[in-house]
């Protein structure tokens, strides 16, 4: 690329943190925004904004011909989608490449294998990673019962095109199967367009873990270390901790190098995550998927590391060599990340959009703050609720905790209902300190309790 012009596609504070990261390069940043997001940080930090469209997101965030265009009329060489919205459809990077515009992340079929979940299990299984038992697609509910009673209840009816929860339903019997295989498919079909469905094994007491790659296009992939991820709520994720303290370091090693087989199996390109079970009985690990662009919990990565990875997705668009050996990248210490958003957890956490009154974040040493908030932001109904995210470090898991619960407990935000007081709840609670959790450990655990008080 001659001059370096990107045009960020996304919004909130991951286009804050793209704009940060091209500018610390020297790069000229274009923001598209909606007409609810014209005075946001990111428009007013880059060098120049351009209105997409309305406040949907459909009709501006979400319309990949609108948002080439803007990207091809301002002149830009490359295009960060962020997360979400657009970024792991395949049809962005093809209109990109058709209009001679760098796309910052994996080519199109690249996303377009790993999007597939079918797909993504049989490329895992050629590279050698080992996959939770399940089945290929099963068409109809019978199928689904006889594979399931082949495998052993409980199991997971999963969506092959889905992610984020939707289209999955856990089944405890055959006569659940038949039931929710067609609530699972049409929510599938719903959310994705496209209902097909296939089974795996649920683990009950499982660990979620991933693993940060980064690719060069060219067969070179390195990892930037493991990410427990086991805080969760309807399969979202709220709480983010690298390392995995509960990990043994020889299934460790097992973790890193089926991520980095898969990835350089395909000649992975940019950044991307490789995400894992941890079945802490059985003391194996299962492949779930790869998420083909950067992570909502990527600072925590960075903070055990000292890496920008958004900064090497930059590069590595840019032409870059990969200029790391696996040896560079040496993770100290621990980090957490808590994800702060605009919704009420004492209201099955309803969205709560509107403006913030009062901000007053924690700051100090260890201390980070990923946020495209201030005192009398708006946060708009149209898109995630997210506020932020508050990333601690420490020597230790113990010295993160310390931190984290001191940084919650100065945390200040006022105006509308946010999580913050959810997740002062888990960092103090027993379990979290000990760090005897799983993937169901808040929904069984934590929320309960806090429903019972109430």
């Amino acid at each position: 690329m001659a001059t370096r012009r990107l045009f960020i596609a996304n919004r909130g504070e991951i286009a804050l943190r793209i704009v940060r990261a091209a500018q610390a390069l020297d790069w000229e940043t274009v923001i598209g925004v909606s007409a609810a997001d014209v005075d946001s940080a990111a428009a007013k930090l880059a060098d120049r904004s351009v209105v997409l469209g309305p406040g949907p997101a459909g009709k501006s965030y979400l319309d990949p011909r609108l948002v080439v265009h803007a990207a091809r009329e301002t002149g830009c060489t490359a295009l960060h989608p962020g997360y979400g919205f657009l970024s792991e459809r395949p049809v962005l990077p093809r209109l990109c490449e058709a209009h001679g515009i760098v796309f910052v992340g994996p080519d199109a079929d690249t996303i377009e294998a790993l999007g597939d979940k079918l797909r993504a299990r049989a490329m895992a299984r050629a590279a050698g990673v080992p996959l939770v038992p399940g089945s290929d697609e099963i068409k109809t509910p019978r199928d689904a019962r006889r594979f399931a009673d082949e495998i052993g209840y409980p199991v997971l009816l999963k969506a092959s095109a889905g992610g984020g929860g939707r289209g999955m339903v856990i089944a405890r019997d055959g006569a659940e199967v038949e039931t929710d295989f067609a609530r699972a498919s049409a929510e599938a079909l719903s959310a994705f367009g496209d209902g097909t469905l296939f089974l795996e094994r649920f683990v009950s007491r499982a660990r979620h873990v991933e693993v940060q790659l980064m690719g060069d296009g060219l067969g070179k992939v390195l990892h930037f270390g493991e990410r427990d991820c086991s805080v969760q709520r309807r399969y979202q994720k709220l709480v983010e901790e690298a390392p995995c303290a509960a990990m043994p370091d020889e299934l460790r090693e097992q973790l890193h190098g089926a991520a980095v087989s898969l990835a350089a199996s395909v000649r992975y390109r940019s950044a991307g995550t490789a995400e894992f079970l941890y079945d802490v009985e059985r003391q194996a690990i299962y492949f779930i998927e790869v998420n083909a662009r950067i992570q909502v919990e990527h600072p925590v990565s960075e903070m055990i590391t000292g890496h920008d990875l958004v900064q090497w997705q930059l590069r590595i668009a840019a032409g870059e060599p990969l200029a790391l050996e696996q040896a560079d990248i040496r993770p100290r210490g621990h980090a957490i990340e808590c994800r702060i958003n605009a919704e009420d957890p004492d209201h099955d956490f309803r969205p709560s959009p509107g403006r913030i009154t009062c901000w007053s974040p924690p700051a100090g040493e260890g201390i980070r703050l990923d946020s495209h908030m201030a005192e009398g932001a708006v946060i708009p109904p149209f898109y995630d609720s997210m506020v932020g995210k508050l990333i601690v470090a420490g020597e230790t898991r113990e010295a993160a905790v310390a931190r984290l619960s001191e940084a919650l407990a100065a945390f200040g935000i006022e105006g509308l209902p946010t999580t913050i007081g959810l997740h002062r709840r888990v960092v103090s609670h027993p379990d979290f300190i000990a760090n005897r959790l799983h993937t169901r450990w808040l929904e069984q655990t934590l929320l309960p309790v806090a429903v019972a008080a109430e």
